[in-house]
């Protein structure tokens, strides 16, 4: 099948065309197989990238120009992306976004030598410029955007929850940043798309931010209307902090923990104090206990100064987007008297261990400084470090390889962190929030902690 642009991309030179089409391991053609072969997969309830590409082993796609402009050629496609033969115009609008963001991180920025991404503002330089490339930057806009986080494994009351309180901020014309996926990162998009409609709010927006290794985990759901595929998951974490402007935390697994994690690394940096970045934890009652088992675990691990930018509010969806709403005031006053952009958030303190990629390996978790002896934003970068190679483990591709053929990782570190770490997952485990086909997981981890050291 042939495929024509739609959306974002309308043009490719012939050597963008050879380098998506380069099946060799320096050129992009097998990232934008996977890439594509996700997008095409929305919908369904798979979340396992191993699985997912044995599944459709004969799945192609090749890129020609022509001088009318860019062909997709895609053989052996999933069915469920096309109707009457022909492919929905959402997700071919995704497909040319994998696409564009594949070709301007790998040419324009990664290997341009424009950007030195091996200091800390040059990477969050070449994140600014993938994110303006996308669209995702727009000047003379007040602050409006609120990042949703959450767990795609989520339970059909907890969805409903998060839908509501995507309504309620649709009423207020908040837009919608999330990871792009499904369950609570489609959620809150399909209920603001109610409320931006009942409002007669025409400027709605609904950003969907993710990077190749979840993508197939997280499949953009069909409310995205501005997706971006940033390069990892560092500068994927990255931009949603810079780009937003207060957060919603819904429940999930480890996922979200590393997401909650990346943000109070930042939020606790001595750096980061004065500057406002509403943060709310949010679920309804059923998930009551869920967010009691975050605030004991950030209690036992981060302490109680951690525990202070944590609001949690239960049941009152409302109350939350009314809360967001006023925080939206406060933000826009603080980047005004800062000088600061109010479509990206140039004054956050990151630290170029929390920006450069953790590739999670048996030796790297293993190694991981899980110890109260440091700073504690440096102890919660580490525990984001340990909760991202569990969701490696859990739905990534190259992680489930290592974990096939070395067994779980191994986690280790001070014990009263390691029993706490052991408790909250064994908790995840229990409420079925690891992966969607929850029913026999098999934990890709380990935690150690010796109880004669206690």
């Amino acid at each position: 099948m042939i495929i024509r642009p739609q959306g974002s991309l309308q043009i490719l030179s012939y050597q963008e065309a050879s380098q998506l089409c380069d099946v060799s391991q320096s050129g992009l053609n097998e990232l934008l197989r996977q890439c594509a072969l996700a997008v095409l997969n929305t919908g369904s309830n798979e979340d396992n990238m191993l699985t997912l590409l044995n599944k459709y082993s004969d799945f192609d796609i090749k890129v020609s120009v022509k001088g009318r402009g860019v062909q997709l050629i895609i053989k052996n496609a999933p069915r469920h992306a096309f109707v009457d033969n022909e492919l929905i115009i959402g997700l071919k609008e995704h497909l040319f976004a994998v696409i564009r963001d594949l070709l301007y991180a790998r040419n324009d920025v990664l290997e341009s030598g424009h950007f030195d991404i091996t200091r800390s503002h040059g990477i969050t330089n070449a994140i600014f410029h993938i994110a303006r490339n996308a669209g995702l930057v727009k000047p003379n806009v007040l602050p409006n955007i609120v990042v949703c986080w959450g767990g795609h494994s989520i339970s059909e009351d907890e969805y409903q929850y998060s839908k509501h309180l995507g309504y309620e901020l649709g009423l207020r014309n908040i837009d919608i940043c999330t990871g792009c996926g499904p369950g609570v990162m489609k959620a809150p998009m399909k209920g603001a798309l109610l409320g931006h409609g009942k409002q007669r709010y025409q400027e709605g927006r609904y950003i969907g931010i993710t990077e190749p290794g979840i993508i197939a985990a997280e499949a953009p759901n069909a409310f995205v209307t501005e997706l971006c595929i940033m390069p990892d998951i560092e500068k994927r974490l990255e931009a949603f902090v810079r780009l937003g402007h207060g957060i919603v935390i819904f429940p999930g697994g480890a996922g979200t923990m590393e997401e909650l994690l990346y943000l109070l690394s930042i939020l606790l940096h001595p750096e980061n104090r004065n500057i406002p970045l509403p943060v709310v934890l949010s679920g309804n009652e059923a998930s009551r206990g869920y967010f009691d088992a975050i605030i004991d675990f950030i209690s036992d691990t981060l302490g109680p100064e951690a525990c202070e930018l944590l609001e949690v509010i239960i049941d009152h969806p409302r109350d939350v987007a009314t809360k967001m709403k006023t925080a939206m005031e406060t933000v826009r006053q603080d980047r005004k008297a800062s000088s600061d952009a109010y479509y990206f958030n140039w004054r956050l303190k990151l630290e170029l261990d929390q920006q450069q990629p953790f590739i999670p390996t048996h030796e790297s978790m293993h190694n991981l400084n899980l110890h109260k002896n440091q700073p504690i934003h440096h102890l919660a970068s580490q525990l984001r470090k340990a909760f991202s190679g569990i969701v490696a483990g859990n739905v990534k591709a190259d992680g489930i390889r290592e974990i096939e053929k070395h067994g779980p990782f191994k986690i280790v570190g001070d014990p009263v962190i390691m029993k706490a770490m052991d408790r909250l997952l064994q908790k995840f485990v229990d409420q079925k929030r690891m992966k969607l086909d929850a029913s026999d997981y098999n934990p890709c981890y380990t935690i150690e902690h010796p109880e004669d050291h206690l």
